[in-house]
Formats: C-alpha cells, sequence, structure tokens
C-alpha cells in the first residue's frame, strides 16, 4: 500500500507526519495483537513512513507525537 499522500507531497512539519501516522497506523492493523506493546506498534508503525522528512529530522518528537495520537484517538 502506498502510504504517501494523495498529492505526492510530505511535508516536514508535525502536521503532515500526523497524518501520514495515522494511515500508517491504521494499515498495521495491530489493534488486535495483544502481545505487541504500544511502543513495539508504534516502531512497526514509524518503519512505515521512515522517509517522511519529519521523522528524520525529528525522530524523539515524532515518537512523541504518535504517542499523543494514539491517546487523542484512542487507537490503542
Amino acid at each position: 500500500m502506498n502510504l504517501e499522500p494523495s498529492n505526492g507531497n510530505s511535508y516536514n512539519n508535525a502536521d503532515s507526519f500526523a497524518m501520514a501516522f495515522d494511515l500508517a497506523w491504521k494499515d498495521c492493523d495491530l489493534g488486535n495483537n495483544k502481545d505487541i506493546k504500544i511502543d513495539e506498534k508504534i516502531e512497526i508503525t514509524l518503519e512505515k513512513i521512515k522517509t517522511h522528512p519529519f521523522l528524520i529530522e525529528n525522530p524523539i518528537q515524532s515518537k512523541n507525537i504518535a504517542r499523543f495520537r494514539i491517546k487523542l484517538l484512542g487507537l490503542t
């Protein structure tokens, strides 16, 4: 599955990263696997979008945003 935005643009900002993360998280469909911890699920998801410019330049902040999105949207 192509996880790039429909217009082909990824921007080096948190909003663009959040949209890419949400799409990749849904694509992973790991919600039913209770044996995988949240941090492992995040790593699997980030691997799918590893070329996103915001993730490349801000890996720690990206993980913090990922955790926030999971809590905000109840994705656990």
